[in-house]
């Protein structure tokens, strides 16, 4: 494997579990030094004995909703590396439910974490950013296609996907380049606590490719885009999803 990331500092939020950990996993395998975050200190220790990586993993316990945690990670980040250079917004939550049922208690914890947290983290970071850094937010294929009782989550996705675009072009002068991953059904704890068994099986049929997606899937791409090989694609969105989107599953 190519060490595209050799001494490149990688801050993954949300990288506890599912496709934030395999990324930072990946990014770690290709010489990177990774900033990992989490809400759980129980998680984010066994994730930074997982990932095994010495003194190239930073652990920083935190809520990507709170400015003030955010504060404090991007002020150890600066004392730890004094720069970044690849950014995974990866933090956020599901949430589904038909529109009459969100309460609004539950539109602000979900528009927080997935829209306010991507928001500044982001706002937070690029005083941080090297020159040719590059900036992946996780969306989703909810974005693409309409999904029952997904109203919330749906636009909650929508709207950073529109900071692709909108960050691109202002951050585009400065060298950064910000694109967007948009998984399909990947299997990770969100996807297996948002679904019911029967629901879980419902779904492969639905995949042109006959199989549910893996962290390791998106983090393959998050790396792609965050690496050099990426460097003229820009205010883009790459949708890792079997096809789910794009094409419907019929017989040979």
């Amino acid at each position: 494997m190519t060490s595209r990331f050799d001494n490149k500092i990688a801050l993954i939020t949300g990288g506890t579990s599912g496709i934030g950990l395999a990324t930072a996993r990946r990014l770690l395998a290709e010489g990177a030094h990774v900033v990992i975050t989490g809400r759980d200190k129980t998680r984010l220790d066994a994730a930074v004995e997982e990932l095994d990586g010495g003194d190239r993993v930073l652990a920083m316990r935190g809520d990507a909703a709170s400015l003030a945690d955010l504060d404090a990670l991007t002020a150890a980040v600066q004392d730890r590396h004094g720069r970044l250079d690849v950014v995974f917004a990866n933090a956020g939550v599901a949430s589904f439910q038909p529109i009459g049922d969100v309460t609004e208690a539950e539109f602000d914890r979900v528009m927080d974490i997935n829209v306010k947290g991507v928001f500044f983290t982001i706002q937070k970071t690029v005083p941080l950013l090297s020159d040719n850094a590059a900036i992946v937010i996780n969306a989703s294929w909810t974005l693409h296609r309409g999904l029952p009782a997904a109203s919330l989550y749906s636009a909650t996705k929508a709207a950073v996907h529109n900071l692709t675009h909108t960050l691109a072009a202002e951050l585009g002068p400065k060298g950064i380049r910000v694109n967007s991953v948009s998984p399909g059904y990947i299997e990770t704890a969100m996807f297996h606590d948002a679904l019911t068994d029967e629901e879980k099986s419902a779904v492969v049929p639905e995949v042109v490719s006959g199989r549910l997606g893996t962290a390791d899937d998106v983090a393959d791409a998050v790396a792609f885009l965050a690496s050099q090989e990426a460097s003229y694609v820009n205010g883009q969105d790459l949708i890792i999803d079997g096809g789910l989107v794009a094409a419907i599953p019929g017989a040979a």
